[in-house]
């Protein structure tokens, strides 16, 4: 049923694009719907001020020398204080549902299967779990 829903997403893209068929138009789409993604997310913080960004120098190197790989996720921290709110929750979803559509424009493009790219990335992450270190 997944699969039915990311191929119905990716045809439907394909036919409601009309203006930005050209690859190098979708990928300074999809380049400029990650820019609004962050800044969606920096708006959050600097606007709203319902997230918070704490940021410091992660101190891996100092408190988990001797801890394994399993146990680093709790040693690193993600900076963020807070969670946003409704408005900017509704902001932030919008632009990466913007990123999604330029996205399946370039798998279009390309005649590469967004599905497919994902149960491949999936059964990499559940291979490697932790072990692929990004």
């Amino acid at each position: 049923m997944k699969d039915v829903i990311f191929d119905d997403f990716q045809n439907s893209v394909n036919e409601s694009l009309l203006r930005h068929r050209s690859i190098l138009d979708i990928m300074t789409k999809l380049q400029e719907s990650e820019s609004r993604i962050n800044r969606a997310v920096a708006k959050s913080v600097t606007y709203c001020g319902c997230v918070q960004i704490e940021a410091k120098k992660q101190n891996a190197a100092d408190n988990c020398n001797d801890m394994d790989v399993e146990e680093l996720e709790h040693c690193l921290q993600t900076h963020i204080k807070g969670s946003p709110c409704e408005n900017c929750r509704d902001v932030i979803e919008r632009e990466i549902g913007n990123n999604l559509f330029y996205l399946a424009s370039l798998c279009n493009l390309l005649d590469l299967n967004l599905y497919d790219i994902l149960l491949k990335e999936y059964d990499n992450i559940n291979t490697l779990g932790k072990y692929t270190l990004r």
